[in-house]
């Protein structure tokens, strides 16, 4: 009998991995979907640093021994021995200091969203130039600030507006599809009357009696803009609710609201996700086209709609057609990339038993 010691067969261990990390690995290999968020992520985060990068107000400036910090507080042109009334011309500082002692530290574009630039060889809109890379509009203010601060704007209200009408819409999607019978059919007769009203009508209505502001608009669009996720939750409560791990919690004596938000929700957040990037392409474009038709946000905000009307009637100047556009073309595209790139990865083909 041989005394060799036998060898154990190797074993393979396998790591459990969540079904949430399996769909980031797929959305990550998905090029496309995946670079277009980081270009729109990291262009938001810059946006938010327009104040300091695009600005006609000087970071810091150093005068006569003194420090002054202009891009948080308002100084006169005395301050800074220029004749005139208002605020400093911080331009023309930073060109008489070159001679002088002291500095001045502008922003990379020197020029405000607000600011009405006179050009004396020729009225506005002016043409683009080494100065004004995209040009002027109708009133002399440089376009490519104001498609800048105008991307900050649009985004965050579709971000916002979004996020609002998505809690309706699940709220009360989750609570027809959950409870059933009479509240599901009182509930989707009040949601059939509120979405027979007229969006543009009532937008009309309220701008012809208050001033319309961004909070307004957003408040306008998120009541009109629940509707259709609360059919996809509902749809998705209705399915999730009849099967076992459900009928499993109630035998077990877990509460309505247990049930709700700890066992159902999080398997019917697939269409809340998936459908998340469309409607941020729905709300941009709802917003354009408030601005574009005068009942959107006040003047002289920075608006990409405003822009595309003065290049409706100043069809001749190609650069207020062609660069805001293009910027809201741009936007939308990455945007439905990443809509796209998320459903695919979301898809429960991809995933299921059978495969």
């Amino acid at each position: 009998m041989s005394d060799t010691p036998t060898t154990a067969a190797p074993t393979t261990e396998f790591t459990s991995v969540s079904l949430f990390k399996k769909r980031l690995k797929r959305f990550k290999t998905i090029k496309r979907g995946y670079y277009s968020f980081y270009i729109i992520v990291t262009a938001y985060i810059l946006s938010f640093f327009c104040p300091m990068l695009m600005n006609y107000k000087a970071l810091a400036v150093r005068y006569e021994g003194k420090m002054y910090f202009p891009i948080f507080k308002y100084y006169p042109a005395a301050t800074f021995g220029q004749t005139g009334y208002g605020e400093a011309n911080y331009r023309e500082l930073d060109k008489e200091l070159a001679n002088k002692p002291g500095w001045a530290i502008m922003p990379l574009y020197p020029y405000g969203p607000l600011e009405s630039l006179t050009d004396p060889s020729s009225e506005p809109p002016n043409k683009p130039s080494s100065s004004h890379w995209f040009g002027t509009d109708d009133r002399g203010r440089d376009v490519f600030v104001r498609l800048a601060y105008g991307f900050r704007i649009s985004l965050t209200f579709a971000l916002i507006a979004m996020t609002v009408a998505y809690i309706i819409g699940i709220s009360i999607g989750a609570t027809l599809g959950y409870f059933g019978g009479k509240v599901d059919l009182f509930g989707q007769r009040v949601i059939e009357i509120w979405s027979s009203i007229p969006f543009l009508y009532t937008v009309m209505i309220i701008s012809s009696i208050i001033r319309p502001n961004f909070f307004l608009l957003v408040f306008l669009i998120c009541i009109f803009g629940w509707m259709g996720m609360t059919y996809f939750i509902r749809g998705e409560f209705y399915r999730e609710k009849a099967k076992d791990y459900v009928h499993a919690a109630l035998a077990m004596g877990a509460s309505d609201r247990k049930i709700v938000f700890k066992h159902i929700l999080p398997n019917a957040l697939t269409p809340v996700i998936a459908l998340g990037p469309f409607h941020i392409v729905g709300d941009i474009g709802a917003l354009v086209s408030l601005d574009f038709l005068g009942f959107g946000l006040p003047p002289p905000t920075p608006s990409w709609g405003e822009l595309i009307g003065q290049g409706s009637h100043n069809i001749f100047s190609w650069w207020l057609v062609i660069f805001p556009f293009g910027a809201l073309f741009a936007t939308l595209l990455l945007v439905v990339f990443i809509g796209e790139a998320i459903r695919e990865a979301f898809d429960p083909r991809v995933y299921s038993r059978l495969r």
